[in-house]
């Protein structure tokens, strides 16, 4: 008989809340703990985590000697902290929601930390395994002949509402271009093989957000972009994002293409948001175009129906939280995504900023 594997949950707003229902999809488990320090969201969480007793602290929620594992979807800015905290009270494996961190004063600290962390850390990069992308991260090396150029196009809808929005400032999300793309950046390492060595940028604020104000002054976040990175062996990668093009049938289109030929993954947004009236929401599609004989082939993707119930990233949140639960049980050695491609992505993004604030391209 299968041991039941019990999670301790830190933050259970709206990314927690999809984490909440794909562990509850998954055989022999049970968020059992969960810290969350707003009330509404405690409401919210408490029929999607009907075993779960709510802690009133992380002290507290630590001190739950039944945990096998934590998962941290608070706000970024709480992020380094709290793995601070559990490190040096309870270091229990851990699955921490990107971005790992979100100021560049953090790094040495947690890069001490996990150096000597006895437990796994697994960075939560969904966008790897949505079921498009991941197909075109099977395919792509023979599909290319090995990528020279990768472009990521994001054209999406605006930053939800949040517990107080935090999301609107860039001193506790890092700014768009760690909090939001630091997923590309993930995957531009991934698809090219190499770690990138300058980043440049161009981005600004011109149409979300301008008419709020909060206490704490205006929001600041970008909400469009061009980013571009040069890597070790001569390939590159452009980013281009904008948030506020939710009406297009696709949210990312990734296209990666060498000396052999091109693929590209067609990726839809959240199911919730396509219009009812429309019909059925798109299927993600997968394109391959070699260069001889010129015969482009394209197949569909389908994301299992459950899944798409259960969050906004196209199942991928199940099939992550499939593999983390495969290294708690010793089925699978290490996490698929490290501290270190974490901290890569963190960094890449921090670059963009810096270099779109600037004008100036940041060596890395």
């Amino acid at each position: 008989m299968t041991k039941t594997t019990r999670y301790g949950l830190i933050g259970c707003g709206m990314m927690g809340q999809e984490h909440l229902k794909n562990i509850a999809l998954l055989p022999d488990t049970a968020v059992t703990g969960i810290y969350e320090p707003d009330a509404g969201m405690r409401e919210i969480a408490a029929p999607l985590a009907p075993q779960a007793r709510f802690a009133i602290s992380l002290e507290a929620l630590l001190a739950d000697d039944t945990l096998d594992c934590l998962v941290i979807t608070s706000p970024n800015h709480c992020h380094a902290d709290q793995m601070a905290q559990i490190a040096a009270t309870r270091p229990l494996p851990l699955l921490v929601e990107k971005p790992l961190l979100t100021q560049p004063e953090d790094i040495p600290r947690l890069t001490e930390i996990a150096a000597s962390y006895p437990a796994p850390i697994w960075v939560a990069m969904e966008y790897r395994y949505m079921p498009p992308i991941a197909a075109m991260l099977r395919d792509t090396e023979n599909a290319t002949g090995g990528t020279k150029m990768l472009t990521i196009r994001e054209h999406r809808f605006p930053f939800l509402n949040k517990v107080g929005n935090w999301n609107r400032f860039n001193r506790q999300t890092g700014g768009t271009l760690v909090e939001k793309c630091c997923h590309f950046f993930d995957l531009m390492r991934l698809i090219i093989g190499t770690n990138p060595v300058r980043v440049m940028a161009s981005a600004g604020q011109d149409v979300n957000h301008l008419d709020e104000s909060y206490d704490d002054g205006a929001p600041d976040i970008l909400d469009n972009g061009y980013v571009i990175v040069d890597f070790e062996g001569g390939a590159r990668a452009m980013l281009e994002l904008c948030m506020f093009a939710e009406g297009a049938r696709y949210q990312e289109v990734i296209s990666a293409v060498g000396p052999a030929g091109k693929i590209e993954a067609f990726v839809p947004g959240p199911t919730r948001f396509w219009p009812a009236d429309l019909g059925p929401a798109p299927t993600p599609v997968l394109e391959i175009s070699p260069r001889t004989p010129k015969r482009p082939t394209t197949q569909e993707v389908p994301v299992d129906p459950a899944l798409l119930a259960a969050g906004d990233h196209n199942g991928s949140t199940f099939y992550q939280h499939q593999r983390f639960l495969e290294v708690m049980r010793g089925e699978r050695p290490v996490p698929d995504v490290s501290f270190d491609d974490g901290l890569w992505a963190v960094r890449m993004g921090m670059a963009a900023q810096r270099s779109a604030e600037t004008g100036q391209a940041v060596a890395l």
